[in-house]
């Protein structure tokens, strides 16, 4: 009689092993995670890091390169090494910093990365970054609703999807968490969420990786 397989659990530091984080760390720090493959990396998550850094007031955004995003197909798919190195080159931001923090973790999904730097940097306030075409998309991710209950999160406004994240499944679930942008987002207790707006950059990785660039 055979027994199906579970599946594996991502390997993650325990609470006493030391972690070296991805940038300057201190209590009571503001840094914004923004997560993703950067295949390649340009001008509108440097667009979007920066609003974040105004509008919430963050000391830093740390661009986490993803190895392999579950829902992306590999094909396609630069080296780890090249989309790092390309990012780090786009990013040229003094408060911008770049890593791939998740490789050195072994996590494979959002919510794991997530749980352990809040288990190792509880002192620090993190707020999860994304655009509002990803906002339309997060039911699709594991467990995204406790990404929502673990930390707040700020929605960039993209073109072509603010309407359908506004009132999509995600924006629905956690409608009565909805704040205005303030720097005061970082220390709120989770579930809390904004949408940050402002000049808007078109600029994606498909429309680049179609042209060549």
């Amino acid at each position: 009689m055979t027994t199906a397989k579970r599946a594996a659990k991502p390997k993650v530091p325990s609470r006493r092993a030391f972690i070296v984080p991805p940038g300057p760390v201190a209590d009571r720090m503001r840094i914004g995670l923004l997560g993703g493959s950067f295949n390649p990396a340009h001008e509108g998550h440097v667009h979007a890091s920066e609003l974040a850094l105004k509008q919430l007031g963050l000391d830093y955004v740390w661009w986490l390169v993803s190895p392999q995003n579950p829902l992306k197909p590999r094909e396609g798919m630069a080296g780890l090494e090249k989309r790092v190195a390309a990012a780090r080159k786009a990013a040229c931001h003094p408060r911008i910093v770049v890593s791939d923090f998740e490789t050195a973790l072994g996590t494979r999904y959002t919510a794991d990365t997530i749980a352990v730097l809040k288990q190792h940097f509880p002192k620090v306030h993190f707020v999860w970054l994304m655009g509002s075409d990803n906002l339309v998309q997060i039911p699709r991710w594991k467990r995204w609703r406790s990404i929502f209950r673990s930390l707040p999160v700020a929605v960039i406004a993209r073109e072509g999807s603010v309407l359908k994240a506004r009132t999509g499944v995600a924006a629905r679930a956690f409608a009565a968490a909805f704040r205005p942008p303030s720097p005061a987002l970082a220390q709120a207790t989770p579930p809390a969420w904004t949408m940050l707006d402002g000049r808007r950059n078109p600029q994606s990785a498909t429309a680049l990786r179609a042209r060549g660039a």
